[in-house]
């Protein structure tokens, strides 16, 4: 526990100790008690310190986000049991967030549960006092992760029979009456159901997938669920729906949930699978939406739709994210669409012959999006190409030196599909984005290759670059000696974190590092497909210690040389 919590664990003390001797008295408490303890008292005080040591308040979405320190838990397990007055903030605290419902089963008496490797069974049928243990936890949930497969979960899971059991309690349901978020990630046939036991009038987010694992069938009972959940939850804003088994057949959503999308009409998150065009009409005129992640239909957009999606559209929309089997389907979405968003990202699914559509979709881009808004582009192409090494000439983005203000632009083509990236066509890049901070082009290995010139170029334009995948040629640099000259005049990137240089082969690491430690000296990962890179990588995290020695070792002479040996002054 931190020693700011064991002050808080005296002040309690000395509260309640004050309480027992004085509550005979009559007196008030806290006349005899100093300021520090005095203020402790205030409901609202207390709360806003146990919070600094309490996980951050943001809902459980993910996985990642599941995990609590242990020491976390501890302190606010500590605080609870100090004092009376610190107990249920400190609980409420503890169980906000929650990243399984195991904890809940966990806290009820030892002889209901039992553990079977990663499952959760009932021994026997709860009881009124198991209720009753389980009541004084369920209403400080504010939002909760739970993964319905074993196999993607790192704790145990409820199986479907403490579900079932659950689902008839001696109150009305929901089961966490406070939940406000609800991720139900990767269920099945069989646990999909159970989501009904936890929606609630309150929640705002709700993301819902299945399990790769696991069968998983969209039909009528779905259909009926989907309905009661949009009827039971009014306020979600945002709606998260993965029913893809994998990214090439989340193209497909394994059934139409665009009926139950359009039950919502204050949605500002939508991330989602196919969706049909009424759907699409009917999103975009939503006020409040922000972010947009969606598969384009397998046909194309109607003429009556395009002439609806002229109008002033998506008024809101910061995020747009598209995936889609074919440009000519894109095309058509895009045609009569004007929109403002920060971030576009693009995912082509049909690989075949995409590389040869996409300098028009990247100009079809400059007369969609207003040139100020955009800082984000994702491009990305999956599925094989036509033919081996198809490549995309560097001239196919420029349309996008348009956006002055872009801050990223992420490139990932399939493996087999290269960029034809020169010294000139990089340096149009780095003059028409000055606020560029991550560039990403083709990671694979490449017989097109800018110079180590044009990369110090590249930093030199882009002072808040970060992260850099391109392609460089360093025959230049990687000689058998290091030159005794600072290279450019001592001009040195601080930004710069942050390099993957794909297939490009080194036989002199020292030389290569000595060169980028001087112009890009705050650089922590480099990445390469030569093993000389990892050389590279261990000599990088070296040279900065070396140089700070050469430096004090050069003060030390100055100063030295200025006081004399004696310690006179010279």
């Amino acid at each position: 526990m931190s020693s700011a919590t064991s002050v808080e664990a005296k002040n309690a003390e000395a509260i309640c100790s004050s309480q027992r001797a004085h509550s005979r008295s009559g007196h008030s408490t806290s006349s005899f008690l100093p300021a520090s303890t005095r203020c402790i008292m205030i409901a609202e005080l207390r709360w806003n310190i146990f919070d600094l040591v309490a996980p951050p308040n943001i809902p459980v979405g993910t996985a990642l986000e599941t995990w609590i320190p242990l020491d976390t838990k501890k302190t606010l397990l500590a605080l609870a049991l100090t004092c009376k007055s610190f107990t249920e903030p400190a609980l409420d605290l503890l169980w906000r967030h929650l990243g399984g419902f195991e904890p809940l089963i966990k806290c009820l008496p030892r002889s209901l549960w039992k553990q079977s490797w990663k499952k959760l069974e009932f021994q026997r049928t709860m009881t009124l006092d198991d209720w009753s243990i389980f009541c004084k936890y369920n209403h400080r949930v504010r939002s909760l992760f739970n993964e319905c497969h074993e196999r993607y979960s790192k704790d145990a899971i409820c199986s479907t029979k403490i579900w079932r059991a659950l689902s008839r309690p001696p109150f009305s349901l929901p089961l966490l009456p406070n939940l406000t978020s609800l991720t139900w990630a990767n269920a099945s046939d069989k646990t999909f159901q159970y989501v009904q036991l936890f929606v609630t009038p309150k929640l705002t987010m709700l993301h819902l997938s299945t399990a790769y694992y696991g069968r998983f069938t969209f039909g009528p009972s779905k259909e009926s669920i989907f309905s009661s959940i949009a009827k039971s939850c009014p306020s979600v804003s945002d709606l998260g729906f993965d029913f893809g088994r994998n990214r090439a057949e989340y193209t497909v959503s394994v059934g139409d949930t665009s009926t139950m999308l359009r039950l919502w009409s204050h949605l500002t998150s939508v991330r989602t699978g196919t969706i049909s065009e009424a759907t699409i009409l009917h999103l975009s005129k939503l006020p409040s939406l922000r972010v947009l992640k969606f598969t384009l239909p397998s046909t194309s957009i109607s003429t009556d739709a395009q002439k609806l999606l002229q109008r002033p559209v998506f008024c809101a929309l910061q995020e747009l994210d598209v995936t889609f089997n074919s440009l000519v389907i894109l095309d058509a979405f895009l045609e009569k669409l004007t929109i403002t968003p920060k971030v576009l990202s693009f995912t082509i699914t049909g690989g075949v012959g995409s590389e040869r559509a996409l300098p028009g979709l990247i100009s079809r881009l400059s007369d969609v999006c207003a040139h100020s808004s955009l800082q984000e582009v994702r491009l990305s192409i999956t599925g094989q190409p036509a033919y081996y090494n198809a490549s995309i000439e560097a001239a196919a983005f420029q349309p996008l030196y348009a956006f002055r203000n872009l801050r990223k632009l992420d490139f990932e083509p399939d493996a087999f599909c290269i960029v034809q990236i020169d010294d000139a066509s990089l340096l149009q890049m780095a003059k028409a984005w000055p606020y560029l901070e991550e560039l990403r082009i083709s990671k694979y290995p490449s017989r097109y290759q800018v110079t180590a010139h044009a990369f110090v170029v590249l930093l030199r334009y882009c002072p808040r670059l970060r992260s850099v995948t391109v392609p460089i040629d360093w025959s230049t640099i990687d000689v058998h000696t290091i030159p005794p000259d600072i290279p450019y005049q001592g001009f040195s990137q601080k930004a710069l974190s942050n390099l993957f240089v794909g297939g490009s082969s080194i036989t002199r690491p020292t030389s290569i590092a000595a060169f980028i430690s001087a112009v890009a000296p705050n650089l922590r990962s480099i990445t390469g497909t030569d093993s000389s890179w990892k050389t590279v990588q261990n000599l990088l995290e070296t040279l900065p210690m070396v140089r700070e020695q050469g430096r004090r070792m050069m003060l030390n002479e100055i100063k030295r040389g200025y006081y004399g040996v004696d310690g006179n002054v010279c």
